[in-house]
């Protein structure tokens, strides 16, 4: 293992075919790159499979952590495009506790199931880096730095985004409800 060597210097070692280097870049980025491919694909077993193709790619690379991070993200995103399935990542927890207290009124429960799923075809229309910023925030509950450090954006730029996505699920709400009132 080479822990004392940069990312620069491990990938001039595996491009001469060293497997230690490969396996201390490995080790080094690993459970992160998991971690990130599952706030996209809500499947850990998806996340460790992109994660290794990862490192079986033969690519020159000048910054290679970012580098991993943007490939990671963007095969976390081309599969949830293969999967063709719309957002699922707001709990089931808070919809069932919502159902059980409104349990003698059917209309209620309707009501608030077509909320739901508004509110997810919703989101899914928000450009990708709004979604994937605003699904961090509310519904995976991480923080600015958390996301920042994940994407590799800045601090300034999720708060943003943010507010961008926040601004815009509003607007498309509001519309919602109107084409809905006037239909």
């Amino acid at each position: 293992m080479y822990p004392a060597l940069t990312d620069e210097a491990l990938m001039g070692l595996i491009q001469q075919s060293n497997p230690v280097a490969l396996e201390t870049l490995f080790n080094r980025y690993y459970k992160t790159l998991c971690q990130l491919c599952t706030v996209y694909t809500k499947d850990y077993t998806v996340a460790e499979e992109i994660t290794a193709n990862l490192f079986n790619r033969d690519t020159a690379i000048l910054n290679v952590k970012s580098y991993l991070f943007v490939a990671a993200k963007n095969l976390s995103l081309n599969h949830i495009q293969k999967k063709k399935d719309p957002v699922h990542s707001i709990e089931d927890i808070d919809l069932q506790s919502h159902m059980l207290k409104d349990r003698d009124n059917p209309f209620k429960i309707l009501s608030g199931r077509e909320s739901y799923n508004k509110i997810l075809n919703l989101i899914d229309t928000l450009p990708a880096s709004q979604r994937q910023v605003l699904l961090m925030s509310r519904i995976d509950n991480l923080d600015k730095n958390e996301i920042a450090r994940v994407l590799g954006i800045s601090v300034r730029t999720v708060e943003t985004t943010l507010y961008q996505s926040i601004k815009k699920l509003r607007q498309l709400l509001k519309g919602q409800h109107n084409f809905t009132s006037e239909g």
